[in-house]
C-alpha cells in the first residue's frame, strides 16, 4: 500500500482521493504513474505535491472533460502530451505521452498494469517497464531520472520483460545502454543483476558500429530527445535538424513551438 501522505495538505490529499474515486465510478480506464508508482515498484519514497494519472490520448480530454463536470478547473496544457486538472493551485497531471512525443501510453501499458493502493483507494499502476521507458530520456540541466531507472532496476531487474522494455526503445537502444552501464557504477557489487544477455547483445550493436558510417540525416541531433532546453543552441546557432520533429519524431513544429515557449515559465 502507498500512501505517501507527508507533506500533502487536506485539500490536496481530498482532491486525489476524490479525483480517484472519480474515475474509479466510471469506465475511462487510467494509471497512476509518478511517485506513487516507484514507491510500489522499487520502494522509493519520494514526497511531491502533484499526481500523474496515464491514460490513452483518446481517453485523455474525456478525463479532463468528466473532472470538470465536477468543478475542477481543467486545460489541455500540451496537447502532444499532457492535461491538468485543478483544484486552487493543486494540479493533477494527465499524461498520454512525453514531452519528447516517444513513450506513448498505448494498449501495452495497461495489459501489464499493476494492482495497488493509493491513499486507500485501490488502483492500477503503471508497469515498470514503461516507467523506466518513459524516464530514461529525462537529462534535463535541472532534473535527471537516471537514478528513478536506477532504483527500479536494483529492485526488479531479475523479473522485468527485459524483451519488452529492449522494444520499447527500439531505435534508442543506446539510451537504455547508458542507464545499464550507470547501474554497474552506482551499484558495483550489483551488476550482475542485469542479464548478461542482454548487456551483451547491446554492447555488440555499439561495436559493430564503430567505424561504420551511419545512414542519418545529415546533422540529426537527437540530444533534444533527452533534454528540450540544453540542446537548443545546436538548432539555433549549429542548425542541427531537430529530431524530435517529424518524421524523424513524433512532433509537429507548432508543438515544437509550445513547448520550448514554456521553459521560460518553469
Amino acid at each position: 500500500m502507498v500512501t505517501l501522505k507527508k507533506g500533502l495538505d487536506k485539500e490536496a490529499l481530498n482532491f486525489y482521493v476524490d479525483t480517484l474515486n472519480l474515475l474509479n465510478s466510471t469506465d475511462i480506464p487510467y494509471l497512476v504513474g509518478g511517485a506513487y508508482a516507484l514507491a510500489t515498484h522499487a520502494g522509493v519514497e519520494r514526497h511531491t505535491r502533484d499526481l500523474d494519472l496515464f491514460v490513452r490520448e483518446a481517453d485523455c480530454k474525456r478525463v479532463l472533460d468528466f473532472l470538470a463536470t465536477h468543478g475542477y478547473k481543467t486545460e489541455m496544457t500540451f496537447p502532444h502530451w499532457l492535461g491538468k486538472a485543478y483544484s486552487g493551485d493543486i494540479y493533477i497531471d494527465v499524461i498520454f505521452s512525453s514531452g519528447n512525443a516517444i513513450a506513448y501510453v498505448d494498449d501495452r501499458w495497461f495489459e501489464h498494469a499493476v494492482d495497488g493502493t493509493v491513499f486507500d483507494v485501490a488502483v492500477k499502476l503503471c508497469p515498470a517497464e514503461e516507467i523506466i521507458w518513459s524516464k530514461a530520456f529525462i537529462m534535463e540541466r535541472e532534473r535527471f531520472d537516471g537514478a528513478d531507472v536506477a532504483h527500479l532496476l536494483r529492485a526488479l531487474a531479475s523479473t522485468l520483460d527485459w524483451d519488452r522494455l529492449l522494444d520499447r526503445f527500439d531505435k534508442h537502444w543506446r539510451v537504455l545502454l547508458a542507464h545499464l552501464i550507470l547501474f554497474g557504477f552506482v551499484y558495483p557489487a550489483e551488476q550482475h543483476k542485469i542479464p548478461a544477455k542482454m548487456l551483451s547483445q547491446l554492447l555488440q550493436k555499439a561495436v559493430d558500429e564503430i567505424g561504420v558510417e551511419q545512414i542519418s540525416p545529415l546533422n540529426l541531433c537527437q540530444g533534444t530527445l533527452l533534454s528540450r532546453e540544453q540542446y537548443l543552441p545546436d538548432l539555433d546557432n549549429w542548425k542541427y535538424t531537430d529530431a524530435r520533429l517529424q518524421p524523424y519524431g513524433n512532433m509537429s513544429r507548432g508543438q515544437l513551438a509550445h513547448w520550448t515557449a514554456a521553459i521560460a515559465e518553469n
